[in-house]
């Protein structure tokens, strides 16, 4: 467990990819079989400990120690596994050389039940020490949040055992831990894995922003354009009677749309987006989001927003793969696929037809749907490749929209922000002109420097004139305030808010010290940019 620890805390402490990609590869080289397997599962997300639940742990802390001493402490600490960790009374151990293994606690995690949980979970923290403690809280709740994906252990994965990261994807969902198969063929003492199981997840190909003189050195000739939805991007798999409904990151998303699942009658990969409505009647990011990260989906739910899949890709048809050949033969393949298809639920993503850049980015700024966010650019003769290959895919995706706002609440953040206000509450101006009033519109948390940062901590601190708990209240009139730029993707109209509004994607794109806070925007600014 010690080992596990360390490695949990080197990664906390290293900010580069690579030293943090070192770091892995050097403990999956070093750590026995199915510790390392078992690790492996922790960092991507793939164990699961039923008995033990992030309530179930305030309640043991708070049996321990004030409540309000904890409510402090965690919210100056940010985050909870290390605050825990922290203020977890000290008692004597038995035998202060005995290092339990990875292994052993998991076992004994997972044989508990709900009524003996809480009971295991304390003695273990009794006998654990500080990093001890923090692993374990980590590996029992998830969340991890030590700036490692599940991708990036793959890729570490793939340097153990000298392979490709994407031949690892493909092999994964057929995979279980603690991963015995998939360690020894990467250390050379067994085959390769079978890609046993049906419906696999492809590794999805990526497109490259379009940057200065990108197009200048491309023919608009060689490029098909299709309009780039503001949805989720997904895989359709259908194989022996197997279907599975993937995100880009091959997380198995189906139990959240079930009503998509029940039309997937076919044998085949298909790449898309994921949207609510219907095809002729398209729903905006937030209807999607009342259906996402669900692990059931009431009837009700499901008929108030309805799911269904824009196709934009076929990866295979039957047995034969088709990532291989060109994309406008790809293409083909799917228009002669679409008529088989339930129309209620799939539809083809249509061709933007244009002959120059101008004529593209002209379409671009005016799409003919709310929910377009920009138009996707393909080579006629690309391949479908894994990962982001500069050359056969762009997006051009529209330029964000900008608004003045004006600072009203921040709140510390958590991880390495936990000493820092830099969760930010921005509204702008409403009511009558001659006494109005601000009006909360939405919250960001990025889009700034380090430096940026610690001068927005300090303003909060030197302005602060209310606190609600861990919220701060910041000085903000007519007359004295900080303006925020803040930029968004889109707007939608919301009940949930007392502005109306809801943003997409807000982030703050500058500050505006040199400007009044009484020339900020109005709300009347961002009702006019909501969709018909």
């Amino acid at each position: 467990m010690r080992r596990f620890a360390e490695l949990l805390d080197r990664l906390v402490l290293t900010p580069s990819r690579n030293g943090k990609l070192t770091l892995l590869v050097d403990y999956f080289a070093a750590t026995p079989d199915p510790d390392r397997g078992l690790a492996l599962a922790v960092l991507t997300g793939d164990l699961d400990i039923p008995s033990v639940k992030p309530a179930m742990l305030r309640t043991l802390v708070t049996e321990r120690m004030d409540p309000v001493l904890f409510g402090y402490s965690y919210d100056y600490v940010g985050d909870l596994a290390e605050t825990i960790s922290l203020v977890w009374p000290e008692t004597p151990r038995q035998d202060e050389t005995h290092d339990p293994r990875l292994s052993e606690i998991v076992a004994t995690l997972q044989r508990a039940g709900r009524a003996d949980g809480p009971r295991i979970f304390a003695d273990l923290l009794d006998r654990l020490d500080i990093p001890a403690r923090f692993a374990l809280i980590k590996l029992a709740t998830g969340g991890l949040r030590i700036g490692v994906s599940a991708r990036l252990a793959k890729q570490a994965l793939a340097e153990l055992g000298s392979k490709e990261a994407n031949e690892i994807e493909e092999l994964w969902h057929g995979l279980k831990p603690p991963y015995l198969s998939l360690f020894a063929w990467l250390e050379g003492r067994a085959e390769k894995p079978s890609a046993a199981a049906l419906a696999m997840f492809r590794p999805v190909m990526l497109a490259h922003p379009v940057e200065d003189r990108d197009l200048e050195k491309a023919d608009p000739a060689d490029y098909a354009a299709e309009w780039k939805w503001d949805g989720i991007r997904v895989q359709a798999i259908g194989e022996g009677g197997v279907r599975r409904l993937y995100s880009r990151t091959g997380d198995d998303v189906a139990t959240a749309f079930p009503d998509l699942l029940d039309a997937m009658d076919f044998e085949a990969a298909i790449d898309g987006e994921l949207l609510v409505g219907s095809p002729s009647a398209t729903g905006s990011f937030s209807d999607l989001q009342q259906r996402l990260n669900r692990k059931t989906v009431s009837a009700k739910l499901a008929a108030k927003y309805p799911a269904f899949m824009r196709c934009y890709d076929l990866l295979q048809h039957g047995a034969e793969d088709l990532r291989p050949l060109p994309f406008v033969d790809r293409r083909a393949r799917l228009e002669a696929l679409m008529p088989s298809l339930d129309p209620r639920r799939f539809d083809l993503s249509p061709l933007v037809p244009f002959d120059t850049w101008d004529e593209l980015n002209a379409q671009r700024m005016s799409p003919p749907h709310p929910v377009i966010e920009g138009v996707m650019l393909k080579r006629h003769d690309s391949a479908y490749v894994p990962g982001r290959p500069k050359g056969p895919w762009f997006k051009w995706k529209r330029d964000p929209f900008t608004v003045d706002a004006v600072l009203m609440y921040a709140q510390r953040g958590h991880g390495k922000r936990s000493s820092f206000y830099s969760d930010y509450t921005f509204g702008v101006w409403a009511g009558d002109e001659a006494a109005p009033e601000l009006v909360p519109v939405g919250k960001a948390y990025f889009g700034f420097t380090d430096e940026e940062l610690k001068q927005i901590d300090k303003y909060v601190r030197d302005n602060t004139i209310e606190r609600f708990g861990p919220v701060r209240s910041v000085r903000a009139d007519m007359t004295s305030g900080l303006v925020l730029e803040i930029a968004f993707e889109g707007l939608n109209r919301s009940t949930r808010h007392r502005s109306g509004v809801a943003m997409r994607f807000p982030r703050i794109s500058r500050l505006r010290w040199d400007k009044p806070t009484a020339e900020a925007d109005r709300l009347e600014t961002l009702q006019a940019l909501l969709p018909d």
